[in-house]
């Protein structure tokens, strides 16, 4: 086995043991223990997170922050890693922002010129655009950690209207339009609720998940699959040519949108409950260009924001 071969093995040995003597891996890869420690020392040099500790006890630990084996990567699959990176570049928060930035400086330095221009014309050329949103998530990173421990938090959240204290069971976290989101179990509302890291103040305690104290919590893909396919309210509203412009840049109303062939189109599809308070304040600014013709619930409700409306604007100058 040559040299370097031994020293991308050694790795990913190590890694999978994480706790080891020179003994264990001289006789493991058939060689002497002078040998074993020549190339531990050329790992740690290469920055391989190693720490030995002497006496009849001691042998090689590895840390918590390990550092994976060399891997080949083809010209188009470089590409396609920063192609993939363009995506979160307008995120104002995401969990390991530093470490993006560090890996793409260190991948980028490692690839031959010609191929550094060509990933420079892509980050020229291709844009996945995400408004700003004025909202930092300082938490995004902590809150990343409790979903995926399947911990719970008891967390210090302000929403729309107030501030409140609540545990939450994180089913996990989805980002969109530039914002990121956390349906999680809530304790007090003994139901899933969907709570926006930027509102999230403070991680008050974390602990693990009290598993009798709630039902079992699926995926976060399942979560969305069901979302899409929720069926509280038969939601039915009619477009102008401008309204379905309009509509179709939203995501939760364009998978329902049908345009039709004499102009206009149909909003026609189901929604949860939580989504109904959404699409009265969305739609309201769409004027003429969109009549609610179901459910009545949410003709009620643009009927009460009108009234409020009315009220603040209108009935003072009379």
């Amino acid at each position: 086995m040559s040299k370097a071969k031994r020293l991308i093995e050694m790795m990913i040995t190590i890694n999978a043991k994480k706790d080891f003597t020179v003994g264990e891996l001289a006789k493991e890869f058939s060689v002497s223990k002078r040998t074993v420690l020549r190339d531990l020392q050329e790992l740690e040099q290469a920055g391989f997170p190693l720490y030995s500790e002497v006496g009849a006890a001691g042998g090689y630990h590895i840390l918590k922050e390990r550092m994976l084996p060399p891997i080949a990567f083809s010209e188009s699959e470089a590409k396609a890693i920063f192609f993939s990176c363009q995506a979160l570049q307008y995120y104002r928060d995401l969990p390991f922002e530093q470490e993006t930035i560090s890996v793409l400086k260190k991948f980028l330095n490692c690839l031959p010129l010609d191929v550094q221009k060509s990933i420079a014309q892509i980050q020229n050329k291709v844009v996945f655009w995400i408004p700003d949103r004025h909202c930092n998530s300082p938490l995004l990173k902590s809150m990343f950690l409790v979903a995926i421990n399947r911990h719970a938090a008891t967390i210090r959240y302000s929403s729309t209207h107030s501030e409140s204290t609540r545990t939450i069971l994180p089913i996990g976290l989805y980002a969109m339009n530039g914002l990121w989101y956390c349906p999680a179990y809530c304790t007090t509302a003994k139901e899933i609720r969907v709570f926006r890291v930027d509102r999230i103040k403070e991680i008050i305690e974390e602990h693990p998940c009290p598993k009798e104290s709630c039902p079992p919590l699926v995926s976060i893909q399942e979560y969305l699959e069901k979302t899409e396919v929720n069926s509280d309210y038969h939601l039915k509203i009619q477009l102008t040519d401008i309204g379905v412009k309009r509509c179709e840049s939203e995501y939760l109303l364009a998978s329902g949108l049908k345009t039709l062939p004499t102009g206009g189109g149909i909003i026609d599809m189901e929604i949860n409950h939580a989504a109904l308070e959404w699409v009265a304040d969305y739609m309201l600014p769409f004027g003429s260009n969109a009549t609610v013709l179901e459910p009545a619930e949410l003709v009620e409700r643009m009927q009460q924001k009108i009234y409020e409306l009315y009220q603040q604007y209108c009935k003072s100058e009379q």
